[in-house]
């Protein structure tokens, strides 16, 4: 089986799997754009000789994160899902940065969501949630720390293989329903609501 794996939400990640090894990944924290996901996603194709219609799944990272970065992957993925007819499973960034192997019983998932906030979100080593992901302030989430826990963000070394090993057998969700999952209101949202109250 191969599976494209897609993560805009923090970074730029585009990994080709099959039969659950990784055969292309380009990985980078620098802050990309939307063409430069293309270029990218023609690139793995190509160093793979692969062509889109060989890939049975499209993994994508639906967020939290950067607002823009998320719509960015999820609009490839929807894009390509139904054109080509092509399962997707969403994923959570905070579970994906968990997959980092630490030598303590639980991850604990941080992405800064400036103003004392973070999206934030605690895992066991398989994975299972011990805290749900959510947009909190940090002092309240350090109140969560389990006894024996590492703090990951966005720079960790992230084992894609990991969380696509849990979920190759999620229920695949139609491309239409497909949508970021934000953890907040936009900014924009927010503001509406001020006025409105």
């Amino acid at each position: 089986m191969k599976y494209l794996f897609i993560d805009t939400s923090n970074s730029l990640i585009i990994s080709i799997l099959e039969n659950n090894k990784e055969i292309y990944c380009f990985n980078s924290h620098e802050i990309e754009t939307s063409s430069k996901v293309m270029a990218i996603l023609d690139e793995a194709f190509t160093k793979t000789n692969l062509n889109i219609r060989d890939i049975a799944k499209i993994f994508i990272v639906n967020g939290p994160g950067s607002f823009t970065g998320i719509r960015v992957g999820v609009t490839i993925a929807k894009t390509i899902g139904f054109c080509l007819n092509i399962p997707i499973i969403p994923l959570s960034e905070l579970e994906l940065l968990a997959t980092t192997n630490t030598d303590t019983d639980y991850n604990v998932s941080l992405i800064d969501a400036r103003r004392g906030y973070v999206y934030g979100a605690i895992y066991d080593k398989n994975l299972n949630s011990y805290f749900k992901g959510q947009h909190i302030l940090l002092s309240d989430l350090e109140k969560e720390y389990p006894n024996d826990y590492t703090i990951i963000t966005t720079t960790a070394k992230i084992d894609i293989v990991k969380i696509i090993k849990k979920h190759e057998n999620d229920e695949p969700i139609n491309s239409h329903t497909l949508k970021p999952n934000y953890l907040k209101k936009t900014e924009a949202e927010e503001n509406l609501d001020a006025k409105r109250s």
